[in-house]
């Protein structure tokens, strides 16, 4: 039996599977149903979907990404009609995955404008029936693949660059607060305020998967969990890893350096010391790996030169605070602002290594963050958990000096936990001003 469709001028012609036509055909109704009842928490991130390009979504694991595409789904007020959801890690079959707009149009009447494509790699040779679907020029097309089986820059490989990835973190503070259906305090109000930097400094601590607040587990259990899952699935499984001890060490190194600088010659050098026989470029590679995964970013020192920035020794961030509080030693609050402020930057948009930077000069003089536009530096930013002025150290505000004159900067900010002011230091301005304060601007903003 075959099922005949008219498209325009063309006789579209497959076979009909009568039991997998019917269970994909229950499977797209039902799932609709299914999305309908479920009470989405809002992103703040958008995606401006086109025919011409595919959206896919990328992140790592939980970090809410089949929720992300759930949302694009609400917020634009998607009628049954106009797109279709598959996740293919769910039991369902089909003859292939080009055909799914047909069949869609046999339910509905008429072709979806948008193709949800969830789990994207569990689906055999996926990229061929994306393509299709691409070149059709009429689908609104997003996909998501697991880290444990496809990662970004593969993604844009086997959709030969057709693919526009949107980055999906762990909440920012303030998806947090939508998340909690928390307002923004009245800055006028000290009680309010004191409770949102009692909820801030709890979040920095336990972090910001969705699954940790909105209170579905308890957040050592989460992280614990969560690191056993990426070491076996995303890693060892993924990229068949036999020097287990060499990678756990690593990551283990990376994870109590956050915040600070990360060596992999003083790595290897360490390794060697305890008899771990592993090559300096596969401690590279097992760097490299625990960046495409979405673990950590190692953020470069900004110079110039291209050559030098790659050869220069990254600051390492673990991509969610609570992943480095409950899974490393001596993750002070100092720490863990600094690293909360580089997420912050991070899921606003501004891209590691492009658009954020940290500075050293050659007298040791260092800045946490150095924000460029066009070429141009355009923003000096130092973090210290600092309340008074008397707390924030020399070197913080000499290391702005110097990082001012460097770049023609005058752009100069102190971030610190309560500690409001305005400095003018060999007539240089500096702005100090509270974390919390900071993050309510970027919110209403």
């Amino acid at each position: 039996r075959l099922f005949i469709l008219l498209e325009g001028n063309f006789l579209r012609i497959f076979p009909y599977l009568e039991g997998n036509f019917l269970e994909i055909r229950e499977y797209l109704v039902t799932k609709k149903e299914d999305i309908k009842q479920l009470q989405v928490k809002p992103r703040q991130r958008d995606i401006h979907a086109s025919v011409n390009f595919i959206s896919s979504v990328i992140g790592p694991r939980r970090a809410g990404k089949t929720y992300f595409l759930y949302y694009v789904i609400k917020k634009l007020g998607l009628e049954e009609n106009q797109y279709l959801f598959v996740n293919f890690e769910e039991e369902v079959s089909m003859s292939a995955l080009s055909e799914l707009p047909f069949i869609h149009q046999e339910i509905y009447g008429v072709q979806p404008e948008y193709v949800f494509l969830d789990e994207v790699q569990s689906y055999e040779n996926w990229e061929r029936g994306v393509y299709t679907l691409h070149e059709r020029r009429r689908y609104k097309i997003y996909i998501t693949g697991s880290s444990s089986k496809l990662l970004a820059h593969e993604i844009s490989s086997k959709l030969r660059g057709r693919a526009i990835p949107t980055l999906i973190l762990p909440f920012s503070v303030g998806e947090t607060l939508l998340a909690m259906e928390t307002n923004l305090p009245n800055i006028y109000n000290k009680y309010e305020v004191n409770q949102f930097k009692s909820t801030l400094r709890e979040k920095i601590f336990n972090g910001f998967y969705p699954d940790v607040v909105l209170g579905n587990i308890k957040a050592r259990d989460f992280y614990e969990n969560y690191l056993d899952l990426v070491i076996y699935k995303d890693i060892l499984e993924r990229f068949d890893i036999k020097n287990r001890v060499a990678l756990e060490y690593l990551m283990k190194s990376a994870l109590n350096s956050n915040s600070k600088n990360f060596s992999i010659n003083k790595l290897f050098n360490s390794l060697k010391s305890r008899g771990i026989k592993v090559s300096k470029n596969t401690l590279y590679n097992f760097q490299r790996i625990l960046e495409d995964i979405n673990l950590f970013i190692f953020l470069r020192k900004y110079d110039p030169s291209l050559r030098k920035i790659e050869q220069s020794i990254p600051k390492v961030y673990a991509i969610d605070t609570g992943l480095a509080y409950h899974n490393a030693n001596d993750q002070t609050i100092t720490k863990l602002l600094e690293q909360l402020v580089l997420l912050e930057f991070v899921k606003g948009g501004l891209r590691p290594n492009k658009d954020l930077f940290y500075w050293r000069s050659k007298q040791g003089y260092e800045v946490d963050f150095l924000k460029q536009k066009k070429d141009r530096i355009t923003e000096l930013i130092q973090v210290t958990y600092a309340n008074s002025v008397d707390e924030i150290e020399r070197r913080e505000i000499r290391g702005l000096i110097k990082a001012s004159e460097t770049f023609n900067c005058k752009n100069l900010t102190i971030l610190s936990w309560d500690y409001e002011d305005t400095l003018v230091v060999e007539g240089k301005r500096i702005k100090i001003l509270p974390v919390w304060k900071w993050i309510m601007n970027r919110i209403s903003s």
